[in-house]
C-alpha cells in the first residue's frame, strides 16, 4: 500500500461541479494505484463561515464512503490524534503522522482514508 497523496483542489479556483468531478476521478485512481489516503485541501472559504467548495466536497467524499470507495473520511477540524478516525488512519497509512495539519484543527483540508 503506497501512503499519501497530496490533492489540491483548491489551487485551480474551480467551481463546484467541476470539483466534485476531479475528486472522484483523482480518488478512484488513488484507490487503483494502491494509495492508503488522500489528503484534500479545498480551502475554507472567504466568507468566514465555509465555502461552497469545501461543504460540497465533504458532502461528496461522505456519499463516497456509503459506496465504499472511502473508508473514513476525517475533516480537518478533527484531524487529531484524540479521534479514532485519526487514530485508524495513522494505523493503515503511518505516512500521515507526520502530516503538518495533524492536531492543528485545519478547516481547509479533509483526509480521506481509502483502506
Amino acid at each position: 500500500m503506497a501512503g499519501v497523496k497530496i490533492l489540491n483542489i483548491e489551487a485551480g479556483m474551480p467551481r463546484v461541479e467541476e470539483a466534485r468531478r476531479i475528486l472522484l476521478a483523482e480518488l478512484k485512481q488513488a484507490k487503483q494505484s494502491g494509495v492508503a489516503a488522500v489528503k484534500i485541501i479545498h480551502g475554507y472559504g472567504s466568507t468566514g463561515k465555509g465555502g461552497a467548495l469545501r461543504g460540497a466536497l465533504r458532502a461528496s467524499l461522505l456519499r463516497r464512503k456509503k459506496e465504499g470507495l472511502v473508508t473514513r473520511v476525517i475533516f480537518g477540524e478533527k484531524w487529531s490524534v484524540f479521534e479514532d478516525d485519526a487514530r485508524y488512519a495513522i494505523e493503515h497509512c503511518p505516512d500521515l503522522r507526520s502530516d503538518r495539519d495533524l492536531n492543528h484543527s485545519n478547516e481547509g483540508i479533509t483526509i480521506a482514508v481509502l483502506v
